[in-house]
């Protein structure tokens, strides 16, 4: 995302700052946040792997994977150590691995919600000072308190790249979290099969991501949750704007 930003031209360099604190950020708390929530609901259901190698944990350094924080600083799209899990644990693996999989990306949206109402508060705030009005989509911040509009644009970078976070997540391809959910619902033979051609998933992946394609993919599914949230988030101070 750094890399369209900058070739853009249409964003100054306080706003690609303030991206880059955005993504520092999700790397060093949103990020361990994920991977604990894995961790947290893998223990409830019988597996304490996490637990025993230290990963149960919100300090970021048991989680950082330095090539993962750096795409998702250049493309948007990246990813922490993935917390062990064993489903032999599991009453029922596939179920148990299938939730516990799902367990990162909500952890994002609900990170989204957060940061959302964050937005919303401050936008709330400055419009009950008579600093701000809200016209259609847009917020008009008065020029007295211009430095604000960057602290909204960092809730809003916040929101884009945790809904991005969560929605790449769930897509059923091996290495990520949306290929143990829906293997819940598929064989055994056909889980084997699936995992034997793993490691071509994984460079066709990365392929995507490095040229641009995986964000022309999700760019729908994220505009359409970004609204969601967006509405969902704004609800509560409606009686103000």
């Amino acid at each position: 995302m750094l890399m369209s930003l900058l070739k853009s031209g249409n964003m100054d360099i306080v706003s690609v700052i303030t991206y880059i604190i955005s993504v520092l950020m999700v790397i060093f708390l949103v990020n361990p946040l994920h991977e604990c929530a894995h961790g947290f609901v893998a223990y409830k259901l019988g597996d304490k792997t996490a637990k025993y190698q230290g990963r149960l944990t919100l300090n970021p350094i048991a989680h950082i994977d330095y090539m993962g924080a750096l795409l998702m600083l250049l493309v948007g799209f990246g990813w922490a150590k993935p917390v062990p899990v064993d489903a032999r644990n599991f009453k029922n693996p596939k179920v148990g691995m299938a939730i516990t999989a799902l367990a990162g990306p909500v952890s994002n949206l609900l990170a989204a919600i957060v940061f959302g109402l964050c937005y919303n508060t401050i936008v709330t705030i400055l419009i009950k000072n008579e600093q701000a009005v809200v016209l259609g989509s847009a917020i008009m911040i008065s020029k007295s308190v211009s430095f604000v509009k960057y602290v909204l644009m960092f809730f809003e970078f916040l929101i884009i790249i945790n809904i991005s976070l969560a929605v790449f997540n769930l897509i059923p391809i091996p290495p990520l979290d949306g290929s143990k959910i829906m293997m819940a619902f598929m064989s055994d033979r056909t889980i084997f099969k699936f995992y034997q051609y793993q490691m071509y998933f994984t460079i066709g992946l990365f392929v995507l991501i490095m040229m641009g394609g995986m964000s022309r993919i999700l760019l729908p599914v994220q505009q359409w949750l970004y609204g969601i949230i967006s509405w969902l988030t704004a609800l509560p101070f409606s009686w103000a704007w």
